[in-house]
């Protein structure tokens, strides 16, 4: 496995090594004693699983009490796999960074705690998985607006297919502070 920064400090693109022959293709896709030894000691306790048609925009999403790290990867199709700092103090709070994900690639996406994640089908389909840090609690779950003036992400969609509740979220700028995880310098 070889992690890669992404734009944002703490955010990595995990490339799995990929054996081809004859027969298909063979990869790790989570190793935990092979990602420790890369800086992701997160010990993980929740695999989800998404399946969402091409326009499909799940997220901004976070807990606030239980926060989740994440890793995501993409067994069908292409998305468009994002990551917002909200950590309040952080030096790069507001500031995202997206990664396309495909099946073709095999690569992944690590998320730290304290940021908002979500995700665009870009494909026709898309079959997303992600482990969790934490448990999903529906009491806890927050999110930001997907399309926040501010955060300017460049999703490449006007009108994505969205949840209801989704659409509801506030800009970053009108949550609460008291909603939102703190900046710990490591």
């Amino acid at each position: 496995m070889n992690c890669i920064p992404s734009a944002l400090p703490g955010v990595w693109v995990i490339q799995p090594e990929i054996v081809r022959d004859g027969r298909g293709v063979f990869l790790e896709t989570y190793h935990r004693a092979k990602l420790a030894e890369l800086g992701i000691a997160d010990e993980f306790v929740q695999d989800n699983h998404s399946f969402s048609v091409q326009g499909t925009l799940r997220g901004l999403h976070y807990q606030l009490r239980c926060p989740q790290a994440k890793i995501c990867r993409v067994v069908e199709g292409e998305a468009l796999d994002v990551a917002v700092d909200i950590r309040l103090g952080s030096p790069t709070f507001g500031k995202w960074a997206g990664v396309v994900l495909s099946a073709e690639k095999q690569n992944q996406t690590y998320i730290p705690k304290g940021f908002a994640h979500g995700f665009l089908a870009i494909s026709r389909s898309v079959q997303f998985l992600y482990k969790c840090s934490d448990f999903y609690l529906p009491d806890d779950e927050h999110g930001v607006l997907w399309n926040d003036p501010e955060l300017a992400i460049a999703w490449g969609v006007a009108e994505p297919l969205l949840s209801e509740k989704d659409r509801r979220l506030p800009p970053l700028v009108q949550i609460p502070r008291s909603l939102l995880p703190a900046y710990v310098p490591a």
